[in-house]
């Protein structure tokens, strides 16, 4: 997707894309539609990744992981995207619980105890997924405003003798039922009485085991169906202190000076506009395997929509490779906007390239048996993801444009 010379990429960017590529193509590919018509998580894409090794993408490389930081890990992960949507967006859930607490928190100011602490704590997280695989989850909606970041979370972590206590609910939460961890963000609550606050937002592992956690409901959407995302119900759910994936204090920092954190979903949806894309020059030129081998590409409408495909996927890369490249803390105002933009564009436009291919292809496009329905579909869902939704990300452009920090017109 991103040439290493063209794009500039480093050694070990360009051997990690070509290494996640590679895998995704001889494996995930194949696999991708029985997961997409059966809605069931792709557990053996996740036996391949901790077979090559991949499952520790993020982990940082004294822990002994890849120690890939947030560019490295979404182009890799946008390789996945093109062969797999639903696994490269749950991947994403999994990675995240690496990312934030390893190379977004080395960036993070802590003093030295609480350093400590947290390089203890994440050792303890990092081994299960090196040597046993473990899959950790990333449940973050609950319904409310607290995923856009503009509430406290409902679900709370009320202290305890040694740990925490557990209650509320998360929807949507992807890999439901098969991660063996889940990364919860929940506000930490001194006294049942304590005022909910977001600066007390706390980031917690949760056993999927652990008695008092639950699944419920069905799974059947229109897209991203392998991420079974039902929903998670926290009852009363006994949690040690041990089991901190931030320590107190640290997620809030994080959310707030490193928002292109909050931009991990769309690898998935870059690597999907990649595929609507390679499929129609594919079925244009009669190379798309299970069509017949006729060519189609003679036509001046078909030639006219493949342009403003390729426009229009140029566009969203460069946007998006722009952002990731300069994700830091504490971004310009610029960088921060761009990165709306960037998020925007990437959602918006996969749909549009999908739905521009369909139209050209045709009438066999819409057959399951090939991958375009599917790459459609899955496309349309990555605008209605919190926390940076389509309709948020243009909310929040425009009032950052109009106004500086603490202006109103009361």
């Amino acid at each position: 997707m991103f040439d290493p010379v063209d794009w500039k990429l480093t050694d070990f960017e360009a051997r990690l894309c070509q290494e996640t590529r590679e895998l995704a193509c001889s494996r995930f590919a194949d696999r991708a539609p029985g997961i997409d018509r059966e809605a069931r998580f792709p557990t053996e894409n996740y036996v391949d990744l901790h077979k090559h090794d991949l499952m520790g993408i993020c982990v940082p490389k004294e822990h002994g992981g890849r120690g890939a930081d947030l560019k490295a890990y979404m182009l890799a992960a946008a390789e996945i995207g093109r062969y797999c949507g639903a696994t490269a967006l749950t991947f994403n859930m999994h990675v995240s619980s690496c990312l934030w607490t390893g190379f977004l928190a080395d960036g993070l100011e802590m003093d030295d105890d609480t350093r400590a602490k947290h390089n203890a704590m994440r050792q303890k997280h990092y081994a299960r997924i090196l040597n046993d695989g473990a899959i950790y989850a990333q449940p973050f909606s609950e319904g409310g405003a607290a995923a856009a970041g503009h509430a406290a979370f409902g679900t709370t972590a009320l202290l305890g003798d040694g740990g925490w206590i557990i209650n509320g609910k998360k929807i949507f939460a992807s890999l439901s039922g098969h991660a063996n961890y889940y990364g919860v963000l929940c506000t930490e609550l001194a006294t049942e009485d304590t005022k909910p606050s977001r600066s007390n937002t706390m980031y917690i592992a949760i056993p999927a085991d652990a008695e008092g956690v639950s699944v419920e409901g069905e799974w059947d959407p229109l897209g991203m169906r392998g991420t079974v995302s039902r929903t998670l119900i926290f009852k009363d759910v006994f949690v040690p202190f041990s089991e901190q994936l931030m320590p107190r204090g640290i997620y809030f920092q994080a959310a707030k000076r490193w928002p292109h954190m909050f931009m991990t979903l769309t690898p998935a949806y870059m690597g999907i506009a990649q595929a609507a894309y390679d499929f129609t020059i594919r079925y244009l030129r009669g190379e798309q395997p299970g069509t017949p081998p006729v060519k189609r590409r003679m036509y001046p409408t078909k030639q006219l929509a493949v342009a403003q495909m390729k426009i229009t996927l140029e566009q969203t890369k460069s946007l998006w490779f722009q952002s990731i490249s300069e994700a830091c803390p504490n971004p310009s105002e610029d960088s921060l906007h761009r990165a709306w933009a960037a998020q925007y564009t990437v959602m918006e436009n996969a749909n549009a390239i999908a739905q521009l291919a369909v139209r050209t292809c045709g009438g066999q496009a819409m057959l399951r048996s090939l991958q375009l329905e599917r790459l459609y579909r899955d496309s349309r869902c990555g605008a209605l993801m919190l926390p940076w939704t389509a309709e948020l990300c243009t909310d929040m452009l425009g009032r950052g444009a109009l106004y500086q920090p603490g202006e109103s017109d009361a």
